[in-house]
C-alpha cells in the first residue's frame, strides 16, 4: 500500500466510504480566484463554497488536488533539487466539510486514517494546536490518547489560518511524524524546529470564524473543515524514507533520467536529476492544463521551470533536447490518476522539445552577453546585480550559470543587487495579479448570484422567450427601474441570449415589456451561471419584477452559429492534416469571421492550408445533421470527444458531433466530436462555405487561423473574382490566362531592365573619359567619370568593362542618385595592386563626398557619400593619391 498511487487511492477511498464526494482535481489555472497565479492548495476550487457564493450538491468532499508553487507568494522554485521536501508540483490530499462535521469528526477521521489505514505507529506522531483552541486539545487527548507533551500549543499564525485580512478563518491542528533522534531537529515550537527530525504531514483547518475587521471576529453559522496532506511527504514517511525524492515515483523518474543522461545521481549531479524529475512533472501538468511558455504571466513561470530543468540537463552533458524523452515514464506513473496527461501527451512532448531547442540558443546568446558585460572586470571584482538579473529575467539566463561562468575568473555576482532587482520585479508582478480581478466592479454580480439562482439558458432550442426581470444594475448599483435613454444591465430568470464564453461572442437583440422597450448590445456571463444583458432603454420604463419578452437578433445568431460550427470542422481538419499535437489555444467566434489559435510549432504551407479548407468544406457539403448530447465528461472523452485542455467542465457536458469521415482511420465514423457549450447550426450545409483567409504566428508555438463562412466568404471570393476580371481586362486576356500573361510581362520586364542596364553602361563608357581617352599619370592610365542613370549595384560591372584588357589602369566611377547621395567605385588592374589598393583609394573618394569608410578587395572597392556635388573633388582626391 506504500506506493504513491496506492496511497492516493487509499486516501480517497477512505473518505468516500465515510460519505465524502470524490471530486476531481481542478485545473492548475484557478477559475474562481483571479488573485492566484496557480492552484496552490486543495481548497482553492472550494473557495466560493466556503464563502457561500456557490452551492454544491454535497456537503462533504475529498480530493487529490494537483498544485504548483513556483510563482507569486508561494514560490519554491529555487529550493527544488537541493532540499528533501521542496517541489514545484505536488499533490495535496484533502477532505472538506461545508457545514457538516467539525473538529471532533475531523480529528477522528484523520487519526483513523493515519494509524489504521496507513498503519503509522502512534508513538511516532505528535500534533500541534492553536494555543487558544482548548476544544482541539481535548479532542486529541480523547480520540488519539496522546499525552499532553505530544499536543503542542502554538501561539503564532502558523496555527491560525485565514483566507485574507477579512473573511473565513480559524485555528489549525498539524500532525507531525518523528523520524527519530538520529536526525537533528526539535519538535514544532522549539529552537530546533527547523531541523528535519519532525516533519509535518497533515494540516487540519477548523474554519469557525469570520474576520469582519481587524478588531472584530464573529462565529460562522456553519463551521467547516479544510485539510491538506502532501502526498509526496506522506509517501516518504510510509515508505520509510526521509527524502521525498527517494519515494517510488521519483526513483523511477530519476532512474530514467540517469539512463538517458548516462550520469549517475551522485555528488553534484544528484541535484540536477532531482530538478529534472520535479520540473518535468510541473511542466507537463501546466501544459496539459492550457499553459504555454511565454514571457509574461503564467507562461513566464512555466518557461522558467522548463529552462531550469533544461539547464540541469545541460550540466549533465546533454547537447540536444532530451527532457521530452522522459515524458512516457511520467505518463506511465501518473497517467491513470490524471488522464489529462495522456490526452495531452503529443502537445506536451512537442512543447518540451521546441522550448529546449530555443533554450540552447539562449545559452549561446547569454554567454556572449555575459562576456561583453564582464569584459572590464578582473579577479576579485563583482558583476552588478542589475546586469545579472537582466540576463536572468530578460534573456532566460539562470543566475547559477552566470555564477559558474564567472567563477573560473575569480569574479563574483552582487547577489544583494540581484535580489533587489528581483524584489522589484516581484512587486510589479504582484501588483499585476492583484489587479487582475476587479473585485469592486464584480461585487454586484456576487451579490446578485447570492440572491438568485443561475440563469437558465434556453438558447439552444429557441431565440425568443418570456422571462421575469430579477434585477437592474446601473453604474455598478442595483436600481428598481430605468427609463428611456439610460444604459443598464438586466438580469432575468431565463434567457435565449448566449453569454460570451468559449470564444463565442454574446448575443444582441431586443427586449420589451408592457411598459418599455430595450436594445440589447451585449450578453456576458458573470460568476459562472449569471447571464448579464447590457442594454439601452429605447422607450418607456423597465421595472424589476415585471414580465419581459426577449428576442435574439436572428441573423446575427445564424452567422455566429455557422462560424462556431466551422471552427470545429477546421479544428478536426487541422489535427488530421498536421497531427494530434494540434490543440485549440483560444478562439473568437464573431458574426463576420472566426479566429482560431492552435498549438503548432511552424507556419503552415499553402498546400496544407488548402488541404484543411478542402477537408472542412467536404463536411459542409455533406449537409450532415449536427447533434448534441448531454454526457458525463468521462463518457464523452471515452467516446473520443475533444476536450479543451485546462477548461473547467461540470458533471454533465454538451457533446457536439457533425459529419462523417471519408478517409483515414476514422473512415465511416463521426468526423468532429467536441465538448462545447456554444450554439451551432442544425446541419453542416447551413455553414454554406468555409474560406481560410489568414495564417500567422501569435506566440511561441501558437498559430492563428482566420476564416470566413457563408455570405461573408462568398463576398470575399466575389471581390477577388472581380479584381481578377478587372486585371484580365487591363491585360486584354481571359481571366484564366492572367497568371501566364503576368509571368510573360515579368519576364519581358526583366529582359528590358537587363538591356537598359547594358545601354546605360555603354553610355557611361562613351564620351571624353571613355575607353582610349584615359588620362596618363606617370605610368598609370587613369579613367574617371561621373555617370547618371546607373544604379550603385551596376557600378562594379561598369568598372570591370572600363579596365577590360588593360594594364596599369585605375578606374573611378561616381553615380549620383536623386537625393544627391553618391556611390563611388574604384578599380585597379591586378598589376598595380602592390602599389595602389582600391580600398585605400575609395576611402579617399568617399571622404571627399562627405562620407567615411568603404571596403572591398585590393582590385575593386566601393563606398558612398551624402554629397554628389563633390564628385569632382572625389576624382581629384584619387588623382592626387596616384601622383604622390
Amino acid at each position: 500500500m506504500s506506493g504513491v498511487n496506492d496511497i492516493r487511492s487509499t486516501f480517497l477511498d477512505f473518505f468516500k466510504n465515510n460519505g465524502h464526494e470524490v471530486v476531481p482535481s481542478s485545473p492548475l489555472v484557478p477559475h474562481n480566484d483571479p488573485t492566484l497565479m496557480f492552484t496552490n492548495a486543495g481548497m482553492v476550487q472550494f473557495k466560493n463554497v466556503f464563502t457561500g457564493i456557490e452551492q454544491r450538491p454535497y456537503s462533504m468532499a475529498t480530493t487529490s488536488q494537483k498544485c504548483v508553487r513556483a510563482g507569486g507568494k508561494h514560490n519554491d522554485l529555487d529550493n527544488v533539487g537541493y532540499t528533501a521536501r521542496h517541489h514545484t508540483f505536488f499533490e495535496m490530499l484533502g477532505n472538506f466539510s461545508f457545514g457538516d462535521y467539525f473538529k471532533e469528526q475531523a480529528i477522528s477521521l484523520a487519526w483513523e486514517l493515519i494509524t489504521k489505514e496507513f498503519g503509522l505507529p502512534k508513538e511516532k506522531l505528535l500534533v500541534t494546536v492553536f494555543h487558544e483552541d482548548e476544544e482541539a486539545f481535548n479532542f486529541w487527548r480523547k480520540i488519539a490518547g496522546l499525552p499532553e507533551e505530544r499536543i503542542i500549543r502554538i501561539a503564532t499564525s502558523d496555527n491560525f489560518w485565514s483566507m485574507g485580512d477579512t473573511g473565513p478563518c480559524g485555528p489549525c491542528s498539524e500532525i507531525f511524524y518523528d523520524h527519530g533522534d538520529h536526525i537533528w531537529g526539535g519538535p514544532p515550537g522549539s529552537p530546533e524546529e527547523d531541523g528535519d527530525r519532525f516533519v509535518e504531514i497533515w494540516n487540519l483547518v477548523f474554519m469557525q470564524y469570520e474576520q469582519i475587521s481587524a478588531d472584530l471576529r464573529e462565529d460562522l453559522p456553519r463551521p467547516s473543515i479544510d485539510t491538506g496532506m502532501g502526498l509526496e511527504r506522506v509517501a516518504a514517511v510510509l515508505q520509510g524514507k526521509h527524502d521525498n525524492y527517494d519515494t517510488d515515483l521519483f526513483r523511477r523518474l530519476i532512474s530514467a533520467s540517469v539512463d538517458l543522461m548516462g550520469v549517475k545521481a551522485e555528488g553534484e549531479q544528484r541535484a540536477s536529476h532531482r530538478v529534472i524529475a520535479d520540473h518535468l512533472r510541473s511542466s507537463a501538468f501546466l501544459i496539459a492544463d492550457g499553459v504555454l511558455p511565454s514571457n509574461e504571466g503564467r507562461g513566464y513561470v512555466l518557461r522558467r521551470i522548463m529552462r531550469r530543468a533544461m539547464r540541469h540537463a545541460e550540466l549533465l552533458g546533454a547537447r540536444e533536447p532530451v527532457i521530452y524523452k522522459l515524458l512516457p515514464v511520467l505518463i506511465n506513473e501518473m497517467g491513470r490518476a490524471y488522464p489529462v496527461l495522456t490526452r495531452a501527451e503529443a502537445l506536451i512532448s512537442e512543447t518540451l522539445k521546441l522550448e529546449e531547442g530555443r533554450f540552447r540558443k539562449t545559452l549561446d546568446r547569454g554567454l556572449t552577453l555575459l562576456d561583453t558585460a564582464s569584459a572590464d572586470l578582473k579577479e576579485g571584482d563583482s558583476l552588478d546585480g542589475e546586469t545579472a538579473f537582466k540576463l536572468y529575467d530578460t534573456y532566460g539566463f539562470p543566475l547559477d550559470l552566470t555564477q559558474d561562468a564567472l567563477r573560473n575568473r575569480g569574479i563574483h555576482v552582487d547577489l544583494s543587487g540581484f535580489q533587489d532587482a528581483m524584489r522589484r520585479q516581484k512587486e510589479e508582478a504582484r501588483a499585476h495579479w492583484a489587479g487582475s480581478g476587479d473585485k469592486a466592479a464584480e461585487k454586484v454580480w456576487f451579490e446578485l448570484s447570492e440572491q438568485h439562482e443561475a440563469t437558465e439558458f434556453l438558447g439552444y432550442e429557441t431565440e425568443k422567450a418570456e422571462a421575469v426581470t430579477l434585477a437592474l444594475v446601473r453604474d455598478g448599483s442595483q436600481v428598481e427601474s430605468a427609463s428611456a435613454g439610460e444604459e443598464i444591465a438586466i438580469i432575468v430568470n431565463q434567457t435565449p441570449f448566449y453569454g460570451e464564453s468559449g470564444g463565442q461572442m454574446g448575443d444582441t437583440g431586443t427586449m420589451f415589456s408592457e411598459s418599455g422597450k430595450l436594445t440589447v448590445t451585449d450578453t456576458q456571463k458573470k460568476d459562472g451561471g449569471l447571464f448579464v444583458h447590457f442594454a439601452r432603454v429605447e422607450e418607456g420604463t423597465v421595472r424589476v419584477g415585471e414580465p419581459i419578452t426577449l428576442e435574439v437578433d436572428h441573423a446575427r445568431r445564424a452567422r455566429l452559429r455557422a462560424n462556431h460550427s466551422a471552427t470545429h470542422l477546421i479544428h478536426e481538419a487541422l489535427r488530421e492534416k498536421l497531427g494530434d499535437h494540434v490543440a485549440q489555444k483560444g478562439s473568437l467566434v464573431a458574426p463576420e469571421r472566426l479566429r482560431f489559435d492552435i498549438s503548432h510549432p511552424k507556419p503552415m504551407t499553402p498546400e496544407e492550408l488548402s488541404a484543411v479548407e478542402d477537408m472542412a468544406n467536404e463536411i459542409v457539403l455533406q449537409n450532415a445533421p449536427v447533434s448534441t448530447r448531454l454526457m458525463s465528461v468521462d463518457d464523452a472523452i471515452a467516446e473520443g470527444a475533444m476536450a479543451l485542455f485546462g477548461e473547467k467542465y461540470g458533471e454533465e457536458v454538451r457533446v457536439v458531433s457533425m459529419g462523417t469521415s471519408t478517409s483515414g482511420e476514422k473512415k465511416g465514423k463521426t468526423y468532429s466530436l467536441e465538448l462545447c457549450g456554444g450554439t451551432h447550426v442544425h446541419a453542416t450545409g447551413e455553414i454554406g462555405l468555409i474560406r481560410i483567409v489568414g495564417e500567422n504566428a501569435v506566440g511561441a508555438g501558437v498559430r492563428r487561423i482566420e476564416a470566413l463562412t457563408g455570405t461573408d466568404a462568398r463576398h470575399y471570393l466575389t471581390r477577388r473574382d472581380d479584381g481578377m476580371k478587372s486585371l484580365a481586362g487591363a491585360l486584354k486576356v481571359l481571366p484564366d490566362d492572367v497568371p501566364h500573361r503576368v509571368e510573360a510581362l515579368l519576364e519581358e520586364r526583366r529582359s528590358l531592365e537587363k538591356e537598359l542596364t547594358e545601354a546605360r553602361k555603354q553610355l557611361a563608357l562613351g564620351g571624353s573619359a571613355g575607353a582610349g581617352e584615359a588620362e596618363t599619370i606617370g605610368d598609370i592610365s587613369f579613367i574617371a567619370k561621373t555617370v547618371s542613370g546607373v544604379a550603385p549595384k551596376d557600378l562594379k560591372g561598369l568598372a570591370d568593362s572600363a579596365k577590360k584588357d588593360k594594364t596599369n589602369t585605375v578606374v573611378v566611377f561616381i553615380s549620383a542618385a536623386e537625393d544627391n547621395k553618391a556611390s563611388v567605385v574604384v578599380s585597379v588592374t591586378s598589376d598595380l595592386t602592390d602599389r595602389h589598393s582600391s580600398v585605400d583609394l575609395v576611402r579617399l573618394a568617399s571622404a571627399a563626398l562627405g562620407g567615411k569608410g568603404g571596403g572591398g578587395r585590393p582590385d575593386m572597392a566601393q563606398a558612398g557619400g551624402p554629397d554628389a556635388s563633390k564628385a569632382d573633388h572625389a576624382i581629384e582626391a584619387v588623382r592626387s593619391a596616384l601622383k604622390s
